[in-house]
């Protein structure tokens, strides 16, 4: 049996609810004055930034005037498994918020475009040169190793049956800097080119005599989602 994924089931909820209050021709203060709360706490639950019980679901859809009661279930359905827990839980204590957010979308996305000017990406990293690559920020080795372990089970989200489509555009600097030596280098392309016959993969590279471009601002991740009603997602690694 397949476990609901949180991050989905928070997007889909948000989405619904913002469309029934939007169908009821109802504002976000309106409906805070008519359930007596505080416009944040309407604004929090629609933009997933809070939980919402199931007294609160309930109250809002009948303000709504939702009266179908199979979608009643379903939307208390799906709020119930916005608290079922992940693998990327277990981390919440040693990565930041962010990240784990990212995690999180990674693993909910259908469709994910990403561009790397600096690292290959980490979905795309062999063992060792992910170890190698996080040994450049911490010499802790328990970090480094839980960094790798993190990096490898995040892998799983390429597997065909996964069900995640991924384009990756890689500057040509990626795949010239030397990252642990030749040999892990070596290993590296070479996975690369195994991965990028998977169907559900494409890996491209902007070469050097391309000249500027956009992309040089910020490496960048979208992520597009199996249903309609969720917008995408942009994460930047970092802007300047």
């Amino acid at each position: 049996m397949v476990r609901p994924n949180p991050v989905t089931a928070q997007r889909r909820l948000r989405a619904e609810l913002r469309r029934l209050r939007e169908q009821a021709g109802l504002t976000q203060k309106q409906v805070a004055d008519a359930l007596e709360w505080s416009a944040s706490k309407v604004i929090r639950i629609e933009t997933g930034a809070v939980g919402v019980s199931k007294t609160d679901l309930k109250a809002l859809l009948d303000l709504y005037g939702l009266a179908d009661q199979s979608q009643i279930d379903q939307l208390i359905q799906t709020s119930r498994d916005t608290r079922e827990q992940a693998w990327w839980d277990d981390y919440r204590s040693t990565y930041p918020p962010l990240f784990i957010t990212f995690i999180g979308l990674e693993a909910s996305a259908s469709l994910l475009r990403q561009y790397q000017a600096l690292l290959v990406p980490g979905l795309l990293q062999t063992e060792e040169y992910a170890r190698e690559a996080i040994s450049g920020y911490t010499s802790d080795q328990d970090r480094i190793d839980e960094g790798v372990r993190v990096r490898m089970r995040r892998q799983r989200s390429l597997e065909p049956s996964a069900g995640l489509t991924a384009f990756f555009v890689l500057d040509e600097a990626v795949i010239r800097r030397v990252i642990g030596g030749r040999a892990v280098m070596a290993d590296q392309l070479s996975r690369l080119k195994e991965l990028n016959r998977q169907p559900n993969i494409s890996i491209q590279v902007v070469t050097f005599d391309k000249g500027a471009n956009v992309g040089m601002k910020s490496s960048f991740t979208v992520f597009e989602f199996p249903t309609g009603d969720q917008d995408h997602a942009v994460y930047l690694e970092q802007s300047y």
